[in-house]
Protein backbone atom coordinates (compact mmCIF):
# COMPACT_ATOMS: atom_id res chain seq x y z
CA UNK A 1 0.00 0.00 0.00
CA UNK A 2 1.40 3.54 -0.70
CA UNK A 3 2.08 5.77 1.68
CA UNK A 4 -0.09 9.27 1.53
CA UNK A 5 2.51 11.79 2.84
CA UNK A 6 0.99 15.06 4.14
CA UNK A 7 3.16 18.13 2.23
CA UNK A 8 3.37 20.37 4.61
CA UNK A 9 3.55 19.58 8.68
CA UNK A 10 4.94 21.25 11.80
CA UNK A 11 7.26 18.21 12.09
CA UNK A 12 9.45 19.23 9.21
CA UNK A 13 10.39 22.20 11.22
CA UNK A 14 12.20 20.20 13.70
CA UNK A 15 13.88 18.39 11.13
CA UNK A 16 15.39 20.95 9.62
CA UNK A 17 16.22 23.34 12.69
CA UNK A 18 19.82 21.62 13.57
CA UNK A 19 21.16 23.07 10.34
CA UNK A 20 19.47 26.80 10.76
CA UNK A 21 22.33 28.01 13.09
CA UNK A 22 24.77 26.82 10.51
CA UNK A 23 22.89 28.26 7.24
CA UNK A 24 22.89 32.15 9.56
CA UNK A 25 26.68 32.30 9.63
CA UNK A 26 27.70 30.66 6.50
CA UNK A 27 27.71 31.49 2.60
CA UNK A 28 24.25 29.64 1.35
CA UNK A 29 25.65 28.68 -1.91
CA UNK A 30 28.40 27.05 0.05
CA UNK A 31 27.00 24.89 3.45
CA UNK A 32 28.45 21.52 5.00
CA UNK A 33 27.13 17.96 4.69
CA UNK A 34 24.67 16.83 7.54
CA UNK A 35 23.48 13.82 6.01
CA UNK A 36 19.95 11.61 7.59
CA UNK A 37 19.53 8.08 8.18
CA UNK A 38 17.52 6.40 6.15
CA UNK A 39 14.69 5.95 8.42
CA UNK A 40 13.96 10.15 8.57
CA UNK A 41 13.63 10.27 4.95
CA UNK A 42 9.70 9.77 4.85
CA UNK A 43 9.34 12.89 7.75
CA UNK A 44 12.14 14.78 6.08
CA UNK A 45 9.94 14.61 3.04
CA UNK A 46 7.27 16.66 4.71
CA UNK A 47 10.16 19.14 6.18
CA UNK A 48 10.90 19.78 2.48
CA UNK A 49 7.51 20.51 1.33
CA UNK A 50 7.37 23.21 4.54
CA UNK A 51 10.97 24.28 3.79
CA UNK A 52 10.58 24.62 0.07
CA UNK A 53 7.30 26.71 0.77
CA UNK A 54 8.04 29.19 3.40
CA UNK A 55 11.93 29.78 3.46
CA UNK A 56 11.92 32.67 0.71
CA UNK A 57 9.21 34.63 2.14
CA UNK A 58 6.03 35.43 1.07
CA UNK A 59 7.00 38.60 -1.10
CA UNK A 60 9.20 35.69 -3.28
CA UNK A 61 5.62 34.68 -4.62
CA UNK A 62 4.86 38.19 -5.87
CA UNK A 63 7.85 39.09 -6.76
CA UNK A 64 8.09 39.43 -10.30
CA UNK A 65 4.38 41.13 -9.75
CA UNK A 66 6.56 44.03 -8.03
CA UNK A 67 9.36 44.28 -9.90
CA UNK A 68 7.27 44.02 -13.30
CA UNK A 69 4.98 46.84 -13.24
CA UNK A 70 1.73 44.99 -11.48
CA UNK A 71 2.61 46.38 -8.07
CA UNK A 72 4.04 49.89 -6.50
CA UNK A 73 4.07 50.71 -3.00
CA UNK A 74 0.49 51.43 -1.24
CA UNK A 75 1.64 55.26 -0.39
CA UNK A 76 1.89 56.23 -4.41
CA UNK A 77 -1.28 58.11 -5.13
CA UNK A 78 -0.03 57.93 -8.98
CA UNK A 79 2.03 55.39 -11.18
CA UNK A 80 4.72 58.05 -11.78
CA UNK A 81 7.06 56.39 -9.02
CA UNK A 82 6.75 53.05 -10.37
CA UNK A 83 10.34 53.43 -12.22
CA UNK A 84 11.61 54.74 -8.78
CA UNK A 85 10.16 51.65 -6.69
CA UNK A 86 11.31 48.83 -8.94
CA UNK A 87 14.74 50.41 -8.44
CA UNK A 88 14.57 50.57 -4.79
CA UNK A 89 13.28 46.82 -4.50
CA UNK A 90 16.79 45.93 -6.72
CA UNK A 91 19.54 46.66 -4.82
CA UNK A 92 21.98 44.88 -3.32
CA UNK A 93 21.11 45.70 -0.16
CA UNK A 94 17.66 45.00 -0.25
CA UNK A 95 16.33 42.44 2.23
CA UNK A 96 14.35 41.23 -0.59
CA UNK A 97 16.87 40.02 -2.09
CA UNK A 98 19.05 38.45 0.48
CA UNK A 99 16.12 36.64 2.38
CA UNK A 100 14.76 34.93 -1.39
CA UNK A 101 18.39 34.11 -1.82
CA UNK A 102 18.75 32.91 2.10
CA UNK A 103 15.53 31.24 1.64
CA UNK A 104 16.33 29.39 -1.86
CA UNK A 105 19.56 27.62 -0.78
CA UNK A 106 18.52 27.04 2.61
CA UNK A 107 15.79 24.84 1.05
CA UNK A 108 18.37 23.31 -1.45
CA UNK A 109 20.28 22.48 1.33
CA UNK A 110 17.60 20.19 2.64
CA UNK A 111 17.12 18.71 -0.72
CA UNK A 112 20.47 17.94 -1.00
CA UNK A 113 20.74 16.05 2.36
CA UNK A 114 17.82 13.90 1.54
CA UNK A 115 18.82 13.06 -1.94
CA UNK A 116 21.68 11.25 -0.51
CA UNK A 117 20.08 10.37 2.40
CA UNK A 118 17.36 8.20 0.15
CA UNK A 119 20.02 7.18 -2.08
CA UNK A 120 21.04 4.67 0.93
CA UNK A 121 17.26 3.12 0.46
CA UNK A 122 16.76 -0.24 -0.71
CA UNK A 123 15.29 -0.61 -4.27
CA UNK A 124 11.78 0.04 -4.53
CA UNK A 125 8.85 2.10 -5.60
CA UNK A 126 8.85 4.25 -2.73
CA UNK A 127 12.53 5.25 -2.97
CA UNK A 128 12.03 6.09 -7.11
CA UNK A 129 8.93 8.18 -5.87
CA UNK A 130 10.68 9.80 -2.84
CA UNK A 131 13.92 10.57 -5.04
CA UNK A 132 11.68 11.95 -8.14
CA UNK A 133 9.78 14.52 -5.66
CA UNK A 134 13.09 15.83 -4.36
CA UNK A 135 14.37 16.00 -8.26
CA UNK A 136 11.71 17.85 -8.69
CA UNK A 137 11.69 20.89 -5.65
CA UNK A 138 15.77 21.02 -6.73
CA UNK A 139 14.77 22.44 -10.10
CA UNK A 140 12.00 24.16 -8.82
CA UNK A 141 14.55 26.00 -6.45
CA UNK A 142 17.16 26.51 -9.32
CA UNK A 143 14.22 27.88 -11.90
CA UNK A 144 13.45 30.34 -9.39
CA UNK A 145 17.18 31.14 -8.60
CA UNK A 146 18.03 31.47 -12.55
CA UNK A 147 15.18 33.41 -13.30
CA UNK A 148 16.22 35.97 -11.00
CA UNK A 149 20.00 35.88 -10.67
CA UNK A 150 20.81 34.19 -13.87
CA UNK A 151 23.84 31.63 -13.38
CA UNK A 152 24.01 30.98 -9.95
CA UNK A 153 26.11 28.30 -8.36
CA UNK A 154 24.70 24.89 -9.07
CA UNK A 155 25.30 22.22 -6.03
CA UNK A 156 24.26 18.69 -6.60
CA UNK A 157 26.39 18.05 -3.66
CA UNK A 158 25.99 19.88 -0.24
CA UNK A 159 30.14 21.52 0.85
CA UNK A 160 31.62 23.48 3.05
CA UNK A 161 33.94 25.19 0.31
CA UNK A 162 32.80 28.25 -1.51
CA UNK A 163 31.80 27.98 -5.06
CA UNK A 164 31.55 30.14 -8.04
CA UNK A 165 28.42 31.31 -10.51
CA UNK A 166 27.92 28.69 -12.73
CA UNK A 167 26.55 30.26 -16.25
CA UNK A 168 23.07 30.74 -17.17
CA UNK A 169 23.36 27.86 -19.70
CA UNK A 170 24.63 25.39 -17.36
CA UNK A 171 21.74 26.60 -14.43
CA UNK A 172 18.94 25.55 -17.55
CA UNK A 173 21.20 22.53 -18.53
CA UNK A 174 20.67 21.19 -14.94
CA UNK A 175 17.08 22.14 -14.31
CA UNK A 176 16.45 20.03 -17.10
CA UNK A 177 17.77 16.95 -15.96
CA UNK A 178 16.45 17.03 -12.62
CA UNK A 179 13.37 17.29 -14.43
CA UNK A 180 13.89 14.44 -16.74
CA UNK A 181 14.21 12.63 -13.18
CA UNK A 182 11.05 13.76 -11.88
CA UNK A 183 8.88 13.04 -14.89
CA UNK A 184 10.59 9.45 -14.57
CA UNK A 185 9.91 8.94 -11.12
CA UNK A 186 7.43 11.28 -9.34
CA UNK A 187 4.28 9.57 -8.65
CA UNK A 188 1.15 9.59 -11.38
CA UNK A 189 -1.12 11.88 -10.68
CA UNK A 190 -4.60 11.12 -9.26
CA UNK A 191 -7.76 13.52 -9.46
CA UNK A 192 -7.63 16.18 -6.56
CA UNK A 193 -3.67 15.06 -5.78
CA UNK A 194 -2.58 18.75 -6.70
CA UNK A 195 -1.18 19.10 -2.99
CA UNK A 196 0.93 16.73 -4.08
CA UNK A 197 4.26 16.41 -6.03
CA UNK A 198 3.14 13.99 -9.35
CA UNK A 199 4.73 13.61 -12.93
CA UNK A 200 2.24 16.06 -14.17
CA UNK A 201 3.57 18.79 -12.02
CA UNK A 202 7.21 17.72 -13.38
CA UNK A 203 5.81 17.94 -17.13
CA UNK A 204 3.92 21.58 -16.27
CA UNK A 205 6.93 23.00 -15.23
CA UNK A 206 9.53 21.38 -18.21
CA UNK A 207 6.91 23.45 -20.30
CA UNK A 208 7.88 26.61 -18.11
CA UNK A 209 11.46 25.70 -18.71
CA UNK A 210 10.91 25.14 -22.25
CA UNK A 211 9.45 28.16 -22.88
CA UNK A 212 11.74 30.80 -20.36
CA UNK A 213 14.78 29.18 -22.87
CA UNK A 214 12.89 29.80 -25.84
CA UNK A 215 12.43 26.23 -27.05
CA UNK A 216 9.33 26.51 -28.09
CA UNK A 217 8.99 22.71 -30.24
CA UNK A 218 9.30 21.04 -26.38
CA UNK A 219 7.76 23.92 -24.49
CA UNK A 220 3.98 22.79 -26.82
CA UNK A 221 4.58 19.41 -26.43
CA UNK A 222 4.57 19.21 -22.90
CA UNK A 223 2.31 21.56 -22.41
CA UNK A 224 -0.62 19.48 -24.87
CA UNK A 225 0.71 16.48 -22.79
CA UNK A 226 -0.73 17.89 -19.90
CA UNK A 227 -3.53 19.74 -20.88
CA UNK A 228 -4.54 16.00 -22.97
CA UNK A 229 -3.89 14.21 -19.81
CA UNK A 230 -7.88 14.09 -19.16
CA UNK A 231 -7.11 15.25 -15.30
CA UNK A 232 -7.35 19.04 -15.55
CA UNK A 233 -9.63 21.72 -17.22
CA UNK A 234 -10.04 25.20 -17.27
CA UNK A 235 -12.45 26.03 -13.54
CA UNK A 236 -13.93 28.75 -12.17
CA UNK A 237 -12.00 31.29 -10.35
CA UNK A 238 -13.67 31.91 -7.38
CA UNK A 239 -12.77 27.86 -6.85
CA UNK A 240 -9.08 27.92 -7.90
CA UNK A 241 -8.37 31.25 -4.98
CA UNK A 242 -11.05 30.27 -2.68
CA UNK A 243 -9.32 26.49 -1.79
CA UNK A 244 -12.12 24.94 -3.19
CA UNK A 245 -11.66 21.60 -4.89
CA UNK A 246 -11.01 22.71 -8.84
CA UNK A 247 -9.68 20.97 -11.90
CA UNK A 248 -7.21 24.14 -12.54
CA UNK A 249 -4.65 23.42 -10.35
CA UNK A 250 -1.92 20.95 -11.27
CA UNK A 251 0.49 21.61 -8.41
CA UNK A 252 -0.37 24.01 -4.96
CA UNK A 253 1.52 24.29 -1.27
CA UNK A 254 -1.86 23.90 0.47
CA UNK A 255 -0.10 26.53 2.44
CA UNK A 256 -2.47 25.67 6.26
CA UNK A 257 -2.40 27.71 8.51
CA UNK A 258 -0.62 25.68 11.87
CA UNK A 259 2.27 25.57 9.80
CA UNK A 260 2.80 28.62 7.96
CA UNK A 261 2.90 32.01 8.31
CA UNK A 262 2.86 32.95 4.44
CA UNK A 263 0.08 34.60 4.30
CA UNK A 264 0.42 37.17 1.15
CA UNK A 265 -2.72 38.47 1.87
CA UNK A 266 -1.44 40.78 4.66
CA UNK A 267 0.42 42.49 1.85
CA UNK A 268 -2.27 43.60 -0.21
CA UNK A 269 -5.60 44.61 2.66
CA UNK A 270 -5.55 46.96 4.12
CA UNK A 271 -6.62 47.34 8.36
CA UNK A 272 -9.85 48.49 7.38
CA UNK A 273 -10.64 45.97 5.52
CA UNK A 274 -12.69 43.12 6.99
CA UNK A 275 -9.67 40.69 6.96
CA UNK A 276 -7.40 43.18 7.75
CA UNK A 277 -3.99 43.40 6.56
CA UNK A 278 -0.69 45.81 6.20
CA UNK A 279 -1.54 47.26 2.90
CA UNK A 280 2.14 47.29 1.46
CA UNK A 281 1.73 46.83 -2.31
CA UNK A 282 -1.53 48.28 -4.35
CA UNK A 283 -1.39 47.10 -8.06
CA UNK A 284 -1.22 50.01 -10.38
CA UNK A 285 -3.62 51.61 -12.16
CA UNK A 286 -2.89 49.80 -15.72
CA UNK A 287 -3.29 46.70 -13.54
CA UNK A 288 -6.92 48.04 -12.74
CA UNK A 289 -8.51 48.88 -15.97
CA UNK A 290 -6.48 45.40 -17.30
CA UNK A 291 -10.28 44.11 -17.21
CA UNK A 292 -13.73 44.09 -19.12
CA UNK A 293 -16.77 44.12 -17.86
CA UNK A 294 -17.67 40.48 -18.69
CA UNK A 295 -14.10 39.34 -17.56
CA UNK A 296 -14.76 36.35 -15.30
CA UNK A 297 -11.23 36.38 -13.67
CA UNK A 298 -11.96 40.69 -12.93
CA UNK A 299 -13.47 40.09 -8.65
CA UNK A 300 -11.31 37.53 -7.91
CA UNK A 301 -8.22 39.25 -9.43
CA UNK A 302 -8.42 42.74 -8.16
CA UNK A 303 -11.04 44.88 -6.31
CA UNK A 304 -11.79 48.70 -4.56
CA UNK A 305 -12.65 48.92 -0.59
CA UNK A 306 -13.05 52.27 0.57
CA UNK A 307 -11.39 53.71 -2.45
CA UNK A 308 -8.01 51.52 -2.13
CA UNK A 309 -7.27 49.16 -4.61
CA UNK A 310 -6.04 45.69 -3.69
CA UNK A 311 -4.61 42.40 -5.26
CA UNK A 312 -7.89 39.83 -4.56
CA UNK A 313 -6.48 36.31 -4.94
CA UNK A 314 -5.63 35.79 -1.62
CA UNK A 315 -8.13 36.73 1.15
CA UNK A 316 -7.18 34.96 3.95
CA UNK A 317 -6.26 38.43 5.82
CA UNK A 318 -3.48 38.04 8.54
CA UNK A 319 -5.55 35.60 10.50
CA UNK A 320 -5.04 33.33 7.85
CA UNK A 321 -3.43 31.89 4.68
CA UNK A 322 -4.23 30.98 1.10
CA UNK A 323 -3.19 28.28 -1.42
CA UNK A 324 0.07 29.14 -3.10
CA UNK A 325 -0.13 27.66 -6.33
CA UNK A 326 2.67 27.10 -8.34
CA UNK A 327 1.57 25.45 -11.53
CA UNK A 328 -2.35 25.57 -13.15
CA UNK A 329 -3.32 24.24 -15.97
CA UNK A 330 -4.26 28.13 -17.48
CA UNK A 331 -0.80 28.68 -18.14
CA UNK A 332 -0.02 25.12 -19.89
CA UNK A 333 -2.44 26.60 -22.41
CA UNK A 334 -0.77 30.19 -22.59
CA UNK A 335 2.96 28.38 -23.06
CA UNK A 336 1.13 26.09 -25.63
CA UNK A 337 -0.65 29.42 -27.42
CA UNK A 338 2.52 31.17 -27.30
CA UNK A 339 4.88 28.44 -28.61
CA UNK A 340 2.80 27.22 -31.31
CA UNK A 341 2.37 31.07 -32.59
CA UNK A 342 -0.36 31.84 -34.60
CA UNK A 343 -1.00 27.95 -35.30
CA UNK A 344 -2.11 27.79 -31.76
CA UNK A 345 -4.71 30.72 -31.69
CA UNK A 346 -7.08 27.97 -30.56
CA UNK A 347 -5.67 27.35 -27.20
CA UNK A 348 -5.91 30.90 -26.83
CA UNK A 349 -9.31 31.34 -27.45
CA UNK A 350 -9.96 28.74 -25.84
CA UNK A 351 -8.75 30.17 -22.60
CA UNK A 352 -10.55 33.57 -23.07
CA UNK A 353 -13.80 32.05 -23.89
CA UNK A 354 -13.54 30.27 -20.33
CA UNK A 355 -12.82 33.76 -18.50
CA UNK A 356 -15.67 35.43 -20.69
CA UNK A 357 -14.55 37.22 -23.66
CA UNK A 358 -14.83 36.70 -26.75
CA UNK A 359 -12.42 34.77 -29.37
CA UNK A 360 -9.48 36.73 -31.21
CA UNK A 361 -8.24 36.41 -34.54
CA UNK A 362 -4.61 38.26 -34.72
CA UNK A 363 -3.59 38.94 -38.21
CA UNK A 364 0.33 38.81 -37.30
CA UNK A 365 3.09 37.32 -35.53
CA UNK A 366 3.39 40.24 -33.83
CA UNK A 367 -0.12 40.85 -32.94
CA UNK A 368 -0.78 37.20 -31.99
CA UNK A 369 2.39 37.37 -29.52
CA UNK A 370 1.41 40.55 -28.00
CA UNK A 371 -2.29 39.27 -27.29
CA UNK A 372 -0.96 36.26 -25.74
CA UNK A 373 1.34 38.14 -23.18
CA UNK A 374 -1.22 40.49 -22.40
CA UNK A 375 -3.34 37.67 -21.68
CA UNK A 376 -0.77 36.38 -19.48
CA UNK A 377 -0.67 39.20 -17.47
CA UNK A 378 -4.96 39.61 -16.95
CA UNK A 379 -4.54 35.71 -15.88
CA UNK A 380 -1.51 35.73 -13.45
CA UNK A 381 -1.37 39.31 -11.75
CA UNK A 382 -0.23 38.66 -8.18
CA UNK A 383 0.92 34.92 -9.02
CA UNK A 384 4.52 36.06 -9.79
CA UNK A 385 4.83 35.90 -13.98
CA UNK A 386 4.74 39.75 -14.97
CA UNK A 387 8.79 40.69 -15.11
CA UNK A 388 10.38 37.42 -16.03
CA UNK A 389 7.81 37.39 -18.93
CA UNK A 390 9.19 40.62 -20.30
CA UNK A 391 12.87 39.94 -19.38
CA UNK A 392 12.26 36.70 -21.66
CA UNK A 393 11.00 38.43 -24.30
CA UNK A 394 13.27 41.01 -24.38
CA UNK A 395 10.38 43.84 -23.62
CA UNK A 396 11.96 45.58 -20.27
CA UNK A 397 11.60 48.62 -22.19
CA UNK A 398 7.99 48.62 -21.92
CA UNK A 399 8.20 49.43 -18.50
CA UNK A 400 11.19 51.79 -18.67
CA UNK A 401 13.41 49.15 -16.86
CA UNK A 402 17.04 50.51 -16.41
CA UNK A 403 19.63 47.64 -18.73
CA UNK A 404 20.54 45.78 -15.67
CA UNK A 405 17.02 44.82 -14.06
CA UNK A 406 16.78 42.14 -16.80
CA UNK A 407 18.75 40.62 -14.10
CA UNK A 408 18.13 41.03 -9.78
CA UNK A 409 21.56 41.77 -7.53
CA UNK A 410 23.47 38.97 -6.25
CA UNK A 411 22.70 40.18 -2.12
CA UNK A 412 25.62 42.67 -0.70
CA UNK A 413 25.45 40.13 2.27
CA UNK A 414 26.29 36.97 0.21
CA UNK A 415 29.06 38.36 -2.07
CA UNK A 416 30.79 38.91 1.59
CA UNK A 417 30.48 35.68 2.48
CA UNK A 418 31.66 34.23 -0.42
CA UNK A 419 34.23 36.11 -2.19
CA UNK A 420 34.08 33.90 -5.65
CA UNK A 421 30.79 34.93 -6.38
CA UNK A 422 30.88 37.85 -8.81
CA UNK A 423 27.89 41.09 -9.23
CA UNK A 424 25.26 41.04 -11.72
CA UNK A 425 26.90 43.99 -14.56
CA UNK A 426 26.21 47.61 -13.84
CA UNK A 427 25.12 47.04 -9.73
Amino acid sequence: MKKKLLPIILAGSMVFSSCSKLLDVKSHSAVATNTLSPDDVESFLNGIYNRVQNAPGPESYIMFDITGGNLINSGSTTDGGLNTFISNIMRPEQGLMSTAWNGYYSALYQINNLLESASQLRESTRKNEVLGITHFFRAYEYYNLVTRWGGVPVLEKNTANKVPRNTEAEVWAFIEKELQAAISTTPAYTNGSYNYVSNMAAKALMARVMLAQNKKTEAAAYAEEVIKSGFFQLDSFDKIFRALANTEIVFSFKNATIESSTNISTLFYTYAHPVKGSYVYRPTNEVMNLFTSTDTRRAMSVDTYQGLNVVNKYPSGQSGTDPLIVVRIAEMYLISAEAQGLSGLSRLNELRVARGLTAVSPSTEEDYLNTVLEERRKEFVGEGFRWFDLVRLNRTSDIGLAERESKFPLPMNELALNNLLQQNPKY
